[in-house]
């Protein structure tokens, strides 16, 4: 059964728990935006499931709260910028604001990062480029979860891919994606509600198919996005290779099975991930890019549908879909499970708990 808890008191939530373990003021706002945005647009497993993990990063001192990124190296279109081993989620923000500020001066904006921490949803910083008028791509490598096509140990990240754009009257295309087949946070919700998994989702120690979350979470990985070689998955692992070379190699950040393990409570590494942000102004480009990309997207929505749904949807649509049930509920709505959870982490931190509307 779902609780309902206000965008307000999710924000308070995040930011005391952060301010408790030991987070600065600007940068605990930074990320209660992200984890906010994520529960907001449905992406669950990017939200308040996120938060210890965060938290302990700070007590354990794996990332550094007193830090600031910094650009190293910069031309006209581009700029290296190293992170410093600051929270992910402020690296991100000046990252896209620098590609945007870039974009906007003469048609492109790229910045790459190094030194970086994990970010939140991808698709975060695109809509910051998107608000701006512009196109908004971001990808970033992350601690290896993710099995390559015929092997048996996770190499790869779960690395995703965004890129968002504007059409018309508010609507955008938004494409925000891991290129593995699921994010670990997702299987991490379905250990949490006690299901199986969906098929295609992951394996165990012996790269066979896994249906228990725990058989991946523990010593199996997760397969690339399509699943096994047979339905496709070796694209998915070329795409997570390009992802790893946008962004740790071209970074000189860490890259592959070199990055830090998730979540391992004895780590004490930093995790110097390496993310990729580009602002892309379509106005330099051919005429009426949001007019026609607003034919694209209603052309494919106006398709018949298959019997049993209601419509076909656009990157994007379902985000819009639970922005609009949080808007009419009054809030957010979580799995009860998630809310116990919170609860005894709250109690942990010495922060009062959530209120949740019903």
């Amino acid at each position: 059964m779902a609780k309902i808890v206000t965008i307000r008191e999710v924000r308070r939530f995040i930011i005391q728990s952060l301010r408790a373990a030991g987070g600065r003021d600007a940068q605990c706002e930074d990320l209660a935006d992200i984890l906010v945005a994520a529960d907001v647009r449905g992406h669950y497993s990017h939200g308040l499931n996120r938060l210890e993990m965060y938290c302990e990063d700070y007590q354990r001192g794996t990332s550094d709260k007193d830090a600031s990124p910094v650009t190293e190296k910069e031309t006209a279109a581009t700029a290296l910028v190293n992170g410093n081993n600051c929270l992910g989620a402020t690296v991100g923000k000046y990252c896209m604001n620098l590609a945007i500020q870039k974009s906007k001066e003469i048609g492109v904006g790229v910045v790459t990062a190094k030194g970086s921490n994990h970010f939140g949803i991808a698709g975060f910083y695109g809509l910051m480029a998107k608000e701006a008028g512009l196109v908004g791509i971001s990808l970033t490598n992350t601690s290896p979860l993710q099995v390559p096509t015929r092997g048996k140990v996770c190499t790869l990240g779960t690395n995703p891919i965004s890129v968002i754009a504007p059409a018309q009257r508010g609507d955008y295309f938004a494409l925000d994606m891991a290129t593995s087949a699921v994010a670990i946070g997702k299987v991490e919700v379905q250990r949490r509600k006690g299901e199986e998994l969906p098929a295609g989702w992951g394996c165990d120690v012996n790269g066979i198919e896994a249906k228990d979350a725990t058989d991946v979470i523990v010593d199996g990985g997760l397969f690339p996005l399509g699943g096994p070689e047979i339905s496709g998955g070796y694209k998915g692992y070329g795409l997570a290779l390009m992802v790893e070379m946008f962004c740790g190699i071209l970074s000189g950040a860490h890259w592959g099975p070199h990055i830090r393990k998730w979540q391992a409570p004895n780590e004490t590494r930093t995790a110097d991930l390496g993310q990729f942000f580009m602002a892309l102004n379509p106005a330099v480009f051919g005429e009426g890019f949001s007019e026609r990309l607003q034919l694209l997207m209603d052309y494919h929505r106006a398709l018949e549908p298959i019997a049993g749904v209601d419509s076909v949807l656009v990157p994007g649509d379902p985000e819009r879909s639970h922005e609009t049930l949080c808007h009419d509920s009054g809030g957010i709505p979580y799995h009860e499970a998630l809310i116990r959870d919170m609860g005894i982490f709250a109690e942990k931190i010495k922060v009062d708990p959530m209120e949740t509307l019903d």
